[in-house]
């Protein structure tokens, strides 16, 4: 079982940056998938991004390309997302998942989920 703790979120203006951080404790990482969600008011929950962490295989939804990063810290065992250029429709909830490779961008796939944390975008 892993455990995933988020953090990083909060109020940036549009153009601005933040970095979510996402803490994993439990069994070694080498055969998961970690990704990232968000879900905002009215939507599904939808895939952001993923990176197999033994492979260092990443993938990235096509809105987020070019201005999101997903980068991994193997000893401290976190995942991390660089936001960019952040625009108001990037204002969700950002959950943190994992589950054993292969990757999957169906939410119901992933088996670990943190508690998540807010990102909110002004205009």
């Amino acid at each position: 079982q892993v455990q995933l703790v988020e953090s990083g979120g909060g109020l940036v203006q549009a153009g601005g940056s933040l970095r979510l951080s996402c803490a994993a404790s439990g069994r070694t990482l080498s055969n998961y998938v970690m990704a990232w969600f968000r879900q905002s008011p009215g939507k599904e929950r939808e895939f952001v991004t993923s990176v197999w962490w033994g492979a260092g295989v990443t993938s990235y939804a096509d809105s987020v390309k070019g201005r999101f990063t997903i980068f991994r810290d193997h000893p401290k065992t976190t995942v991390y997302l660089q936001m960019n250029s952040l625009k108001p429709e990037d204002t969700a909830v950002y959950y943190c998942a994992a589950r054993i490779g292969p990757p999957s961008r169906l939410p119901n796939a992933l088996d670990y989920w943190g508690q998540g944390t807010q990102v909110t975008v002004a205009s």
